[in-house]
């Protein structure tokens, strides 16, 4: 049965599809759950948006994976001998989960997909502004919510807790002087809210509301951290769960701290930040 085409669904696609070919040397493209939250959807909806973009020339996409895994009952809205793709396992049927994520090899948006998406920007799906659908973050957006949005998460206190490991481990790798000129640049509440628990500004996370933590920040010499050990960090300290990706939530730390960085600091951070981290830092 041929399913109802939702802009919502057609402008997220859309639009990640477009910030993705943005970053340096992107190798994929992933879309999880955390890309529609609040939109009731269905793999075989999920799967005739893709179809419908694909064929109506919006998008040119290949995809890599498990077109169906063992699922029978998933519909064949895909030939899967053309296109081949994997959905998240939160998307699962009924009787069973499905193989982990899509994940695209290339996708790019056409002409067509461009002028779509320009139109869509200029007059947003009502939907997207009665905030039933996943919210779109703006330097305008606060701090936390930023930081909330863009990786996936659940309230605004792990998106806290996560910003002041990755601050931390950040902090480390450099001198006093850095980190002074950072956090002169950090004067804005973190959340406006009435929760006392989220009312700090930016810097005091960046110069850590933990007193003794502080403290040795400012007596230890400046660490060699390297890419696997600073992501490690940032799962073991802010215990994040199996389900979060620690390369999602350092990127949504990052983005949210670059809008409130100028060009200056942003390159000085980037300087102390090694290969795959920087990466992020770039692409955030």
């Amino acid at each position: 049965m041929p399913i109802a085409i939702r802009d919502d669904v057609v402008y997220i696609m859309l639009k990640k599809i477009q910030d993705s070919a943005r970053e340096p040397a992107p190798e994929s493209i992933n879309f999880n759950e955390s890309d529609f939250q609040g939109i009731a959807l269905t793999p075989a909806d999920f799967l005739g948006h893709l179809d419908y973009l694909n064929q109506e020339n919006y998008i040119h996409a290949e995809f890599s994976g498990n077109a169906y895994g063992s699922q029978e009952d998933v519909p064949n809205l895909i030939n899967s001998k053309e296109i081949d793709f994997r959905v998240a396992n939160t998307y699962g049927a009924p009787d069973g989960p499905l193989p982990h994520r899509i994940q695209f090899k290339t996708a790019v948006l056409t002409d067509k997909g461009h002028r779509m998406l320009e139109d869509m920007e200029q007059n947003p799906p009502r939907s997207l502004k009665r905030g039933s659908t996943v919210p779109i973050a703006t330097k305008d957006t606060p701090f936390l919510e930023k930081v909330k949005i863009k990786g996936g998460l659940s309230d605004l206190y792990d998106a806290r807790d996560i910003t002041e490991v990755v601050f931390r481990t950040m902090r480390d790798m450099m001198p006093n002087q850095t980190v002074d000129r950072v956090a002169g640049e950090l004067h804005k509440e973190m959340e406006p809210t009435d929760e006392k628990a989220l009312q700090n500004e930016i810097e005091d996370l960046w110069q850590d509301t933990n007193p003794l933590v502080r403290f040795l920040s400012r007596v230890r010499q400046p660490l060699t951290i390297k890419d696997d050990t600073f992501l490690f960090r940032v799962k073991q300290e802010a215990s994040l769960q199996q389900t979060v990706d620690p390369e999602t939530v350092v990127k949504a730390v990052f983005s949210a701290t670059k809008d409130e960085l100028t060009e200056d600091r942003i390159q000085e951070i980037k300087g102390f930040l090694p290969g795959v981290i920087r990466q992020l830092w770039d692409a955030a």
